[in-house]
């Protein structure tokens, strides 16, 4: 491994490359992109191979989304220049991207849910019957259904996209892109939000893929990804290149060493803090069809883990406790008082607070500034009269926040959805904290930021229990509910079916219970 300095662009090939005299698909040479207050790629080099996994790594803010919208046709290079097959382009529109032979599949999924997978796979491509101006839907679901077979999926054409899980759209994507000729195909973070076995399916066919030819960059938070599938790996951080490592001799934690310019010693700095009273008591919680008799409790200082799998129930307890979704019976006590958290107004006026899921819909207005997101669920907290809250109070207030949780944003004023994922969250953490909630509820707290950012945001929850907050989390990583939790609650359809201790607590134990069809199995299982 090479030291962790960023190391000087010399723009020459890499030695590890796989297929020694064989040239590189696509390449970027000294390519920077500058934005108002930020150089977000600076000098920075790539190349790709056909039939290569090449896999881009970095933390939030390092450059790596950037660098895919270069390639896309969304951005241009302020900068150096892409080369395709040898010859430089400018990709000035992704329609041009795609002519040329590049297909991105983002992680927000560019599907038309009303539509048909057959629709959506031939959408701007649609086969016509000779010169006659009509499409030839025959041709156009035959010719979707084998393309789909040939990536070994079995799927009916005439399905609608809304019908489908994040997986299956995934591969409706995949199957788009090569309808369209994909050369190049890049994946990013396409494992976020599906199944450990729905990643082994996706993984499958990426295989496939790199042995009919396919040049694939994969971004992913997983560095595990990189193992699994990579054949090299570029490390880029604050937009600069860092180096370029074959993934045959190296492992996740190399990887981390030259993401974060350090070591991480301790992924989970989970610290022994002693329990307080009980700050949320949930009892016999019920809601027709999706949960059933769930009732649990948290002490101050405790985080207690809500794991199992998808569709288990565990956001819907989230949402019910935060009163977005009504419950059918049950009762909810804060600190040894019955609340009625009919609505999530309630809810924060008893000191509830939730992080959801998808922060960039349902926990931030992308659109506005840092300082407004933070100040949005407690204006009164900003000092200002009942009404508008001036810009000055809002910056103000924001400022505190981003020198506490180390916000990286050139300003208060800056929009949001400019920040990188690990920063949003710190946003939404500081909205809340300014609510002087003392109940969090983190649902997925970690999902798409980076390594180096997942431990600040432990480094904060450690902070919020030693302030007396009460912290429930759910999680889908299992090492983070191992990691970080005091309690471990398994839910299994709509139930709590287990509970261990932290110190009882194993991975396969969890998942016994989680994924178990019966009760005779969960007992089989303990």
């Amino acid at each position: 491994m090479s030291n962790l300095a960023a190391q000087p662009n010399t723009h020459q090939p890499d030695p590890e490359a796989p297929a020694p005299g064989r040239a590189p698909i696509l390449q970027l040479r000294g390519v920077s992109k500058r934005f108002p207050g930020v150089i977000a790629l600076d000098d920075v080099s790539f190349d790709l191979y056909p039939g290569e996994v090449h896999v881009l790594v970095g933390e939030n803010g390092a450059g790596k989304s950037t660098l895919v919208k270069l390639l896309s046709g969304i951005y241009l290079p302020d900068d150096g220049e892409i080369l395709f097959d040898g010859t430089p382009v400018h990709l000035r529109t992704p329609h041009a991207a795609q002519e040329l032979g590049i297909s991105t599949v983002h992680q927000e999924l560019n599907l038309i849910p009303h539509l048909d997978v057959g629709k959506n796979i031939y959408l701007g491509r649609e086969p016509m019957r000779g010169k006659s101006g009509v499409i030839d839907w025959p041709a156009l679901y035959a010719g979707a259904r084998g393309q789909l077979r040939q990536l070994g999926i079995e799927l009916d054409p005439h399905t609608p996209v809304s019908r489908l899980g994040v997986a299956m759209q995934q591969m409706t994507e995949i199957a788009k892109a090569l309808v369209n000729d994909a050369r190049v195909l890049i994946l990013d973070e396409p494992t976020a939000a599906i199944t450990a076995e729905e990643a082994e399916q996706l993984f499958q066919l990426v295989e496939k893929l790199k042995a009919q030819g396919t040049g694939i960059i994969l971004i992913s938070h997983h560095l595990e990804d990189a193992t699994r599938v990579g054949d090299r790996a570029t490390v880029l951080r604050d937009g600069k290149y860092v180096d370029t490592v074959p993934m045959a001799t190296s492992t996740p934690n190399d990887l981390i060493r030259l993401m974060v310019g350090r070591e991480l010693t301790q992924q989970f700095p989970k610290e022994t803090i002693p329990f307080g009273e009980i700050a949320l008591r949930v009892d016999h919680l019920c809601r027709a069809g999706l949960l059933h008799d769930i009732s649990f409790d948290v002490r101050q200082g405790e985080i207690v883990g809500l794991a199992g799998l998808v569709g288990a129930g565990r956001s819907e307890v989230a949402r019910a406790i935060f009163g977005i979704d009504k419950i059918d019976s049950g009762t909810i006590e804060v600190f040894g008082q019955p609340v009625a958290n009919s609505t999530p107004g309630k809810a924060i006026e008893n000191g509830i607070a939730l992080l959801p899921e998808d922060r960039k819909h349902q926990g931030l207005v992308l659109l506005l500034s840092v300082g407004d997101n933070i100040s949005m669920a407690a204006p009164s907290a900003t000092g200002a009269p009942r009404g508008l809250i001036p810009p000055r109070n809002r910056f103000q207030t924001a400022r505190r926040f981003i020198d506490a949780l180390r916000i990286k944003t050139p300003s208060a004023r800056q929009k949001v959805m400019f920040l990188s994922g690990g920063n949003q969250q710190k946003v939404v953490l500081a909205k809340w904290m300014l609510t002087q909630a003392r109940i969090f509820i983190f649902d997925e707290p970690t999902r798409g930021i980076d390594v180096g950012a997942k431990v600040e945001v432990y480094r904060l929850m450690g902070e919020l229990l030693k302030g007396g907050a009460a912290i429930v989390m759910i999680s889908s990583e299992l090492p983070e509910v191992l990691g970080m939790s005091d309690r471990i609650l398994v839910m299994r359809e709509g139930a709590i079916v287990a509970s261990f201790d932290r110190a009882d607590a194993t991975q396969e134990s969890i998942m016994s219970y989680a994924a178990a069809s019966t009760h005779d199995e969960m007992g089989a299982a303990a």
